[in-house]
C-alpha cells in the first residue's frame, strides 16, 4: 500500500524502537528505516517507552515514531507493547514488517483486515535451553502462527529457510541475512580504559546462556596460559544464577569480565582491536554478533553448527566441544600467519554477503513487491 502523498510506506513492528539501543533487530530497524527514507519511503517505527500515558508520535531523522508507553517490565511488557503496536498498525492499510515471531498470533488482526505483513522469522527460539515448557510451547505455537499469518517470510540464514520449508512453500520465503558495519579504524582509548592491550585479546559477546557455549569457551581458554586476554561481555549475576557462577569459577586470571556494555562506539572499538572473536551460539540463524565481528575484521572461531558455517564460510576454525576449542586456540593464539589467513577469508565472505548496502538493497527489492 502507498501513503496518501504517493510515497511507498512501511510500518516496522517487533522492536523496542529507534535509535537502536537494545540489540540486533533494533540496529537493523534503524538502518533499514534510514535507508528507505533516503530512497523516498515514508517509514513508521513502533517504539516501546517505559512508563504510563497515551500513545504519542514524533519524528527522528526523518523516521516517524509511534511511541507506546508500557509500565510493565520484562516479557509481559513486551507482549503488551506488541499488542498495542499491532492494534495501532491495523488502523491503516499500509505494509507492515514484523521483526520476530514471538507474538505472531497478534498478526491475526492484520491478516483479517487484509493488511500486507512481511515477517522476519528470526531464529528457532523454542529450541533454546533457557526456556521452560510453557515458554517453549508459546514460541513453538507462534512460530507456526507466523508461518500461517505472514503474507511473506524472511529467513536470515539458509538453515532457517530449511526450517520454514517444513511449514510453507518456497515462494513464500526470501532469504536475506543480517548486515554489519565495516570497521576500518577505531580509537584505542576505550580499549585501554578497560585494561586491555589492542591486538592482545579475544572477545566473546553473547548472553551468558548454555546454548551460547560460554562455559565451554571460558573453560577451554582457561586450560592453559594463552599469553592473551579473553574479554567477555555480558551481564553476569553469579550470586543469582548457577550457570553464571560456573562460568566465573572456571575462568583463569586471563579472562576479563567486562559486564554488559551497550555503548556502541565502545563495543565497536573492542571488536576492532580484538585479535579474534569466539562465537559459541548453537541455535539460531545469522547472528548479529558474528556478522559484526566479521565486519570488524576479526579472526573467527565458531561453534560448528550449520548456521555459523554458512555465515563464516570455509577455512574458519570450528569447534564442537571444549576439547576442540582448546586445541584450536593452542594453534592460533600467537600465530600471526594462521590468524591473518582466517581474517582474509572472513573479509571476503563479509564483503560478498553482509555489507549493509547488499542487505538493505535486497530488503527494499523484496518490500517493493508488497508496497
Amino acid at each position: 500500500m502507498t501513503a496518501s502523498a504517493g510515497k511507498p510506506c512501511l510500518r516496522i513492528l517487533g522492536t523496542r524502537g529507534v535509535p537502536a539501543a537494545h540489540g540486533g533487530f533494533e540496529t537493523f530497524a534503524e538502518y533499514l528505516a534510514r535507508h528507505l527514507v533516503s530512497k523516498g519511503w515514508r517509514v513508521i517505527v513502533y517504539c516501546q517507552e517505559d512508563g504510563e500515558g497515551p500513545i504519542f508520535t514524533d519524528v527522528w531523522e526523518g523516521i516517524e515514531r509511534v511511541r507506546i508507553p508500557v509500565s510493565a517490565g520484562g516479557p509481559r511488557g513486551t507482549i503488551i507493547f506488541d499488542w498495542k503496536a499491532t492494534v495501532h498498525a491495523a488502523r491503516s492499510k499500509e505494509l507492515c514488517l514484523t521483526l520476530g515471531y514471538n507474538t505472531a498470533v497478534f498478526c491475526t488482526l492484520l491478516r483479517v483486515k487484509g493488511i500486507p505483513n512481511v515477517i522476519n522469522m528470526d531464529g528457532i527460539e523454542w529450541k533454546r535451553q533457557k526456556w521452560g515448557t510453557v515458554a517453549k510451547f508459546w514460541f513453538w505455537a507462534n512460530d507456526w502462527a507466523g508461518c500461517w499469518l505472514g503474507n511473506h517470510l524472511v529467513a536470515d540464514n539458509p538453515g532457517i529457510k530449511d526450517h520454514l520449508l517444513t511449514r510453507v512453500g518456497e515462494k513464500k520465503i526470501t532469504m536475506i541475512p543480517y548486515g554489519a558495519d565495516r570497521l576500518s579504524s577505531m580509537p584505542e582509548e576505550p580499549v585501554l580504559a578497560l585494561g586491555l592491550e589492542p591486538g592482545r585479546y579475544w572477545t566473546v559477546i553473547a548472553r551468558p546462556e548454555p546454548e551460547n557455549s560460554i562455559l565451554e569457551i571460558v573453560s577451554a581458554f582457561s586450560r592453559h596460559p594463552r599469553g592473551a586476554k579473553l574479554a567477555v561481555l555480558g551481564k553476569y549475576e553469579p550470586e543469582r544464577n548457577a550457570y553464571h557462577r560456573a562460568i566465573m569459577d572456571a575462568a583463569s586470571d586471563e579472562v576479563v569480565f567486562l559486564g554488559a556494555i551497550y555503548d556502541a562506539p565502545i563495543v565497536k572499538a573492542l571488536r576492532f582491536h580484538s585479535e579474534g572473536y569466539i562465537h559459541g551460539h548453537q541455535v539460531g540463524g545469522t547472528n548479529p554478533s558474528l556478522v559484526e565481528a566479521m565486519g570488524a575484521g576479526n579472526a573467527i572461531v565458531a561453534h560448528g553448527n550449520k548456521f555459523n558455517q554458512w555465515v563464516a564460510g570455509e577455512s574458519v576454525a570450528y569447534f564442537n566441544c571444549e576439547e576442540d576449542l582448546d586445541h584450536i586456540l593452542g594453534g592460533l593464539i600467537g600465530s600471526v600467519e594462521s590468524i591473518e589467513k582466517i581474517k582474509s577469508v572472513v573479509a571476503c565472505r563479509y564483503n560478498k554477503e553482509f555489507t549493509w548496502g547488499v542487505v538493505l538493497g535486497e530488503y527494499e527489492i523484496m518490500l517493493q513487491r508488497f508496497s
